[in-house]
């Protein structure tokens, strides 16, 4: 198969699935394949073999080996979210009460570091308590009771709680029916935003899963152990990657919030305020309404826009 040929099947299937479901199942597979045929575990790897094995490779066989890694890819497409809440931190409660003490010591130390420690404080530390307030909104969610046990979980759960916050709105609830509103250009960054967010996360457990391999494969052989090495280097940076891509796309919903949330009052045929207190008195009915079907008596308002602007 060409280049040209792959290219164009990456344009069939879509974007988001040749980057976030063939790329990191490729290079695993290769990696493994690589591994195997390099001799290992019985020999120490030889680069040699690798080559020359990747040189009798025929059409046939790429093809085939191709058809597999799509077939993988679809049937673990459907476990990205499942794959992202583990990075987060949704684990037995046991286990997860381990990774919560550091995470709350984090949000501590952040949360006294932007609290004023003077009456006059100088210019240098209101540019520092503005840096830790700001990392604090990015990092945390708003209520410590809902702490989770990784960095990448609670930037998440600060996108959620945080985006709609200053207007009442539970973003939660209301993100899935604001998405659809949203204009071409604000959606295209949020769903770069979050496949940025998703490729690290399947990076970040590929590498993983590349280094457990590898030390089963290279046990034997000396300084060989430097790839499991190099693998779990790569998948703690991945995480890296994953936490900021987060804070971004967090930063992404925040935004088209701030710009579009009275895309939905209009959407939903609701009046709307004048006032902020009166927007939040709305927003917090609706978010009610539409997490709980709590019962309120809305008044719609039909048509008046087309009329005024007729």
């Amino acid at each position: 198969m060409s280049v040209a040929a792959l290219i164009g099947f990456g344009r069939d299937i879509g974007t988001r699935f040749a980057l976030i479901g063939l790329l990191p199942g490729a290079l695993f597979a290769l990696f493994v394949l690589a591994l195997a045929w390099s001799g290992a575990p019985a020999d120490a790897p030889d680069v040699d073999r690798v080559l020359d094995h990747a040189r009798d490779l025929d059409g046939w066989a790429g093809g085939l080996l191709f058809l597999a890694l799509v077939v993988a890819a679809v049937v673990l497409q459907p476990l990205q979210l499942g794959l992202v809440r583990v990075l987060e931190g949704y684990w037995p409660a046991r286990i997860r009460e381990l990774g919560r003490g550091r995470q709350q010591r984090r949000r501590d130390a952040l949360a006294a570091a932007a609290a004023p420690r003077a009456e006059l404080p100088s210019a240098a530390e209101l540019t520092a308590m503005a840096d830790a307030e700001s990392r604090l909104q990015r990092l945390f969610g708003s209520d410590p009771a809902l702490l989770l046990p990784t960095a990448l979980g609670n930037a998440l759960r600060a996108a959620e709680t945080r985006a709609g916050e200053p207007y009442g709105l539970d973003a939660v609830v209301a993100w899935p029916r604001l998405y659809p509103l949203l204009p071409d250009g604000v959606r295209a960054l949020v769903d770069d935003q979050r496949d940025g967010l998703d490729l690290a996360a399947r990076l970040c457990a590929t590498f993983a899963a590349a280094a457990a391999v590898s030390v089963v494969l290279l046990l034997t052989h000396g300084w060989w152990l430097l790839v499991p090495v190099a693998c779990v280097a790569l998948s703690w940076l991945a995480y890296r990657g994953a936490i900021a891509a987060a804070i971004a796309y967090g930063e992404g919903i925040r935004a088209a919030i701030d710009l579009h949330r009275f895309d939905l009052l209009t959407a939903m045929h609701l009046p709307l305020p004048a006032t902020l207190e009166q927007e939040r008195a709305v927003n917090e009915q609706l978010s009610l309404f539409l997490r709980q079907s709590w019962p309120v008596d809305f008044v719609y308002e039909h048509g008046a826009r087309e009329a005024e602007r007729a």
